[in-house]
């Protein structure tokens, strides 16, 4: 009886198995690791606030001191007489800066400078002198005068200034009957002056000195010595002097020992008080009356006393040019800046003047 045909055992049906399972993983290819899916938050900015605008005040550049406003207008140099007979004079209360020089007689004579304020009337009017373009020239402005020697006027004008002169017909002047005689007699309008400014002397006029944002901060407060009179001689004839003032933080002047005011009744006072020494030499000219016209030299360099706020401090100024604008340095050779506020520049003659200090 023939065999019936052999079956696989279990060995072989269990390695056939095997390679299926084998080949299965191969073709479906390598194990994937899992993945994990992160979600990521939006990002969110924070808006930062502005930090707030720090709001400047426009300052006058005559006085540096602030305002809400500050009028774009000339400044008004205007000459004005110091002899006794004439005082007290009219306006010299509402200058910015006020120049006081040596003219002949050793009498003096001011140059008021007006910007920030307006006054109604200011005089007397008097005429101009060899040094008023040094002095007026760094304005870029008006200059107000009655009279003058011809070369005078002509140096003046070609300083480059506006020049409004009684004696040429300008409009803003007039005399004031009863008052004074003929020649102490004119008195103007600054108004009329400014409405009669040209285009090219319409602007407002630079800085003339450095100032301080506070009076605590000028250079004469941090650096200087504690002071309370300026005793000056200008010359035989004048002798102004300038006291500090604890209630007003100012410094009041007199004429000699008589207190000086304007014809308001205003004390005549000043935040600073700028004592120049300068040269005097003789202009090669006479006034009508045969008495030599001195001039005073502020072009070039010198030494000076400055005092603000019951202190004082030795400077250096310098000035290299007629329409250059006078600059103050400290012994340091620091720039000097002052307290804002009225400032008032005495020319006080190196040779035969004086400046004390107490």
């Amino acid at each position: 009886m023939p065999h019936a045909p052999a079956r696989p055992t279990l060995r072989l049906a269990a390695v056939l198995a095997l390679a299926v399972l084998t080949v299965g993983a191969c073709a479906s290819g390598p194990s994937q690791p899992e993945r994990t899916t992160l979600t990521q938050e939006p990002t969110v900015e924070v808006a930062k606030a502005a930090p707030p605008a720090v709001v400047v005040p426009p300052r006058w550049p005559l006085t540096g001191e602030a305002a809400d406003a500050v009028v774009d207008r000339p400044a008004i140099a205007v000459k004005i007489e110091n002899p006794r007979e004439v005082r007290p004079q009219t306006g010299l209360d509402q200058a910015d800066v006020v120049w006081e020089q040596v003219v002949e007689g050793g009498i003096t004579r001011f140059v008021a400078v007006f910007h920030s304020q307006v006054p109604a009337e200011v005089g007397p009017v008097r005429s101009i002198r060899p040094m008023d373009p040094a002095i007026a020239a760094p304005l870029h402005g008006i200059v107000a005068f009655s009279g003058g020697q011809q070369a005078f006027v002509r140096e003046l004008g070609q300083s480059g200034v506006q020049l409004m002169s009684q004696d040429g017909g300008a409009a803003g002047f007039y005399r004031k009957k009863g008052v004074m005689p003929a020649w102490h007699n004119v008195y103007g309008t600054p108004t009329t002056w400014w409405e009669n400014a040209d285009a090219g002397h319409s602007a407002s006029p630079p800085a003339q000195f450095a100032f301080a944002r506070r009076a605590d901060q000028s250079t004469v407060l941090t650096a200087g010595t504690p002071a309370t009179l300026l005793d000056l001689r200008l010359s035989g004839y004048s002798r102004p002097r300038w006291a500090f003032d604890t209630a007003s933080g100012t410094w009041l002047r007199s004429e000699g020992d008589t207190p000086a005011t304007a014809r308001s009744g205003t004390r005549l006072a000043a935040r600073n008080v700028v004592a120049l020494r300068v040269q005097l030499v003789d202009s090669g000219t006479k006034d009508p009356a045969g008495n030599p016209v001195p001039e005073t030299v502020l072009v070039g360099t010198g030494k000076g006393t400055v005092v603000s706020g019951g202190k004082a401090l030795e400077v250096t100024w310098s000035k290299p040019a007629t329409d250059a604008v006078l600059t103050l340095t400290g012994p340091d050779g620091s720039p000097v800046t002052l307290a804002p506020g009225v400032t008032w520049v005495e020319l006080v003659p190196a040779s035969s003047g004086s400046v004390t200090v107490s």
